[in-house]
């Protein structure tokens, strides 16, 4: 057995796993929530609140990087790495048939990398890193946030763990960057306010 087949293997058994584990009508209803954008407006309004509040200055380029993270994770996942890599979700597979507890139906025909997951956690780390850059404060449990919403796809039976990964690493790339962004930006204004100021070698 190859090491690619070893490691689909072991992405079936954790799937299988996970599909399995803490299974009732709570964690159901719990991990479908976790699912809906919906039932999260309340906390991207309290982001909204947090900036103003905090950054007043800084609320515009931080909204605009904000949906330029989701943007670029959603598309990237599902318009370009989805097709590319090819690989069906659990409820298509033939060996998974009668196996995949699928509660909310199959949906689109390829799962890797997730967009939930790489949204999420582009979302996460840009936050994390523009928060820690406003205030010093370091948010981890955006992190957390994310995962659960990744780890309810996999609950779910719309994608394998390994989706999830994939698309978790491709939103923490996407949210750095746009992290950096904030930097640059905020350096630049930092170097037009004290134009005199020369930067240490």
């Amino acid at each position: 057995m190859s090491w690619t087949e070893s490691l689909i293997q072991l992405d079936y058994t954790i799937f299988k796993i996970i599909q399995n584990t803490g299974v009732s009508n709570f964690m159901d209803h719990f991990m479908l929530g976790m699912r809906e954008a919906k039932l999260w407006v309340p906390f991207y309004a309290f982001m909204l609140y947090w900036i103003w509040k905090n950054a007043r200055s800084k609320m515009l380029v931080f909204i605009l990087l904000t949906v330029a993270s989701f943007g670029l994770a959603d598309f990237s996942s599902a318009s370009l790495f989805k097709p590319f890599f090819a690989r069906e979700r659990p409820c298509y597979e033939d060996d998974l048939e009668g196996v995949v507890r699928s509660l909310v139906g199959c949906g689109g025909k390829y799962g890797f990398p997730s967009s939930h997951a790489s949204n999420h956690f582009a979302l996460a780390t840009f936050w994390y890193w523009a928060i820690y850059m406003i205030k010093g404060q370091r948010w981890y449990w955006l992190f957390l946030w994310a995962f659960l919403i990744g780890y309810a796809q996999i609950y779910v039976g719309k994608h394998y763990p390994i989706d999830i990964l994939g698309g978790g690493l491709l939103g923490i790339f996407i949210g750095t960057a746009m992290a950096k962004l904030f930097e640059f930006w905020e350096n630049r204004k930092k170097r037009m306010a004290n134009p005199d100021t020369v930067p240490l070698p």
